[in-house]
């Protein structure tokens, strides 16, 4: 479709709940037209589709699971039908800690962490301007994998994948480069009020008022989501760079190592 306007799109991966939303309003209060993909709870995706509306902006929600081929293929359907081009591409989207996912696929976080997130940016390429951006959403202990960071046991097949997603795109910073695409990552902390502390203090109850008592108050999905908002619109930040949210990555190992 030919657009009437150069008003800037975005495509946010997870964007109904927790730091994906924040990043759709965060976008939204820019300027930027903003689509994300959804799994399923269609009246919250509903909702954060109304409170971008209120913004000024328009947005566009589309349910589908991002490690099947198919919905991946319906997704870049309907945005390009909405916006003929992107300029923001927020790889936010994630997971491992599934236990149904995992019932049906052990390997579930790589395929969603790594294989997905790969398959992903191959779509969105061809609809990204020269001077847009890729961001990349990972979480400290994902991003240090490796270097000799304590896992809790549950996590460590995310860190792992997430890790693995993170280096292979990475690794086709100069094809993105050649685009005229920055890419950045940002990596954060426990995130205060998200599902995946909820998830991990079954397993390693305290580990958020550990982390807190470490490294001070943990960060919000909110700034969180302004975080991402800035590295992608932000042309001076550099590309490759990693935007670092809540506790230092020296803290974190500082932690492991005691």
């Amino acid at each position: 479709m030919e657009e009437t306007t150069q008003t800037k799109a975005a495509l946010i991966t997870g964007g109904s709940r927790g730091i994906g939303a924040e990043t759709v309003l965060a976008l939204a209060d820019r300027g930027y037209d903003v689509s994300f993909n959804f799994r399923n709870k269609a009246a919250r995706a509903d909702e954060v589709v109304s409170q971008a509306i209120r913004r000024g902006v328009q947005a566009l929600a589309v349910g589908c699971d991002i490690t099947r081929p198919e919905d991946r293929a319906r997704l870049f359907v309907e945005v390009q039908q909405w916006h003929a081009q992107l300029d923001v591409l927020i790889l936010n989207a994630s997971g491992g800690l599934e236990k149904d996912a995992l019932a049906l696929d052990p390997d579930y976080p790589m395929h969603i962490n790594r294989d997905a997130q790969m398959a992903l940016v191959d779509l969105a390429l061809p609809l990204l301007r020269p001077g847009g951006a890729i961001v990349f959403i990972t979480s400290h202990w994902a991003h240090l994998y490796g270097h000799g960071i304590q896992h809790v046991p549950t996590y460590e097949p995310v860190a792992k994948s997430k890790y693995a997603g993170e280096q292979a795109l990475r690794a086709r910073q100069q094809e993105f480069a050649d685009r005229g695409i920055r890419f950045v990552v940002v990596t954060g902390d426990l995130i205060e009020g998200t599902i995946t502390p909820k998830l991990l203090e079954r397993s390693a109850p305290g580990l958020a008022a550990s982390r807190s008592h470490q490294a001070g108050p943990l960060p919000t999905a909110a700034e969180m989501g302004e975080a991402i908002a800035i590295a992608a619109t932000d042309a001076t930040i550099p590309d490759g760079h990693t935007i670092v949210i809540g506790g230092s990555l020296e803290s974190l190992l500082s932690e492991s190592a005691s």
